[in-house]
């Protein structure tokens, strides 16, 4: 008879969990893989895509905020309400304002209108719906798999088995201290199934540790208050727009400008980047400007806000990340960390190389799986003329494996950094726990005797 801890350690059990979960999520696994490391360079490819939205020679000063917004006004004279405006990367990227629910989709999950606005002229160049151009589309499949809310809860939940799935692939890769080196042949004379099986094992090993960061965080993107619970934070996950703050002011004739607006906002932080700035909505409207400064690991989305009211031009609230919590600090990292904005370009790049190490895992575990079904017959693999080739890619993929250490190793310092709050506010969620049960069970025991 074996004991839990033997079997527990079987290597057949983990074996089928492994193989089960390949068969029964695998596809979507691989699919994620792909759309997310598609989605990494979104705006690259969309470009790419529509040329007209880049400006080449960009020249002269851009136009203010205001007449952009005019402009934006002119060609939708029928849309009311708020518009948000956010601020080209690079000087030849357009303005986007954003339409957060217009008539067209207002019953999709998420699906804002998207005006490109040229900022040296203040043109409308497109108008475009979310989820009907290419890159939006291939990013609701990545996390919504196009199924709106079910599908957001879906992917959730598909990152958890992908973390399950991750580990059980580690354990059963481990061969032992005396075998460690052959775990890292590849026998490239053996066949093309055992090739594709080694390499295989040796991706699954190097994207291991970013493929658990990638689960874990898209888990939370799709679960956002379990963390926000955890480490005591509130109203700091991805697409958080802050405290709703609206205007005390007397509505007047002269009304509080974008560019106005712009300038009260920089004066708490004169050396930020504006990124967005939303406009009011109604007498009781205010704008929200959204800066970033040189420490926030939020690129796109930063969290430093300022509200300033459309009648009077004062700052009615102010949020300053350098003041976060650890816990709300750790929660705002989330999103940069999943996208791989948080190490920059290198991130970038290593985070697109995994996703498509995810579907490269699924197709060739696919593989041998048919093989081993008699679906498909192996074949002998002839590499005389690719040794030079085969040579390069050893050098690169190892290069790749040192380089995604160094950059776990940098992640790993600034979590320290964070860790005693992490660790308090986990204690101090637990106590509260304990002081809930224990009153409970006090509270049963006076029932008992009353009774």
């Amino acid at each position: 008879m074996k004991y839990p801890v033997q079997r527990i350690r079987n290597r057949a059990i983990w074996l089928k969990v492994h193989l089960y979960l390949a068969l029964g999520a695998g596809f979507f696994f691989a699919l994620l893989g792909l759309t997310g490391s598609l989605s990494v360079y979104r705006e690259e490819l969309d470009a790419l895509l529509n040329p007209q939205l880049v400006i080449e020679n960009p020249q002269g000063a851009q136009q203010s905020l205001d007449k952009v917004m005019a402009s934006v006004r002119q060609a939708h004279p029928d849309r009311y309400g708020s518009w948000t405006l956010e601020m080209p990367r690079s000087p030849q990227g357009m303005i986007t304002v954003w339409y957060d629910k217009p008539r067209e989709t207002f019953f999709e999950l998420y699906a804002p209108l998207m005006v490109s606005v040229n900022p040296y002229t203040a043109e409308v160049v497109a108008s475009r719906f979310w989820g009907q151009t290419v890159t939006t589309w291939v990013l609701d499949l990545h996390t919504q798999l196009n199924l709106s809310r079910f599908g957001w809860n879906a992917v959730g939940a598909l990152g958890v088995l992908l973390m399950f799935s991750v580990c059980t692939g580690l354990y059963l890769w481990w061969p032992g201290k005396d075998k460690l080196l052959s775990a890292f042949r590849i026998r490239h004379n053996a066949g093309m199934i055992k090739l594709v099986f080694d390499l295989h094992r040796l991706t699954g090993l190097l994207i291991a540790p970013v493929l658990l960061l990638l689960a874990f965080t898209g888990f939370q993107l799709s679960y956002p208050t379990v963390l926000e619970k955890l480490v005591g934070s509130s109203g700091m996950s991805h697409g958080e727009t802050g405290p709703a703050i609206i205007s005390t002011a007397t509505p007047n004739n002269h009304p509080t400008s974008l560019e106005a607006a712009e300038f009260v906002a920089r004066g708490p932080f004169p050396r930020a980047e504006l990124r967005r700035v939303t406009t009011p909505a109604g007498d009781t409207g205010i704008y929200r400007i959204n800066l970033r400064q040189s420490s926030e690991i939020n690129q796109r989305h930063p969290f430093t806000t300022v509200w300033v009211d459309r009648w009077s031009g004062q700052i009615k609230e102010v949020r300053n990340p350098s003041k976060f919590s650890n816990g709300e600090t750790f929660t705002t990292w989330m999103w940069p960390l999943h996208t791989g904005e948080a190490m920059g370009a290198t991130g970038r790049f290593l985070w697109f190389l995994t996703g498509q190490g995810l579907f490269f895992l699924y197709v060739s575990g696919l593989m041998r799986w048919l093989h081993r079904h008699g679906k498909i017959q192996d074949r002998e693999v002839n590499l005389a003329g690719l040794k030079a080739l085969l040579y390069r890619l050893k050098v690169e993929f190892y290069r790749f494996g040192s380089a995604l250490f160094r950059l776990l190793v940098l992640l790993i310092e600034q979590l320290i950094r964070y860790t005693p709050g992490i660790i308090d506010s986990c204690v101090t969620l637990a106590r509260r726990l304990y002081r809930v049960g224990l009153d409970r069970i006090n509270r049963q025991k006076r029932i008992g005797k009353n009774d």
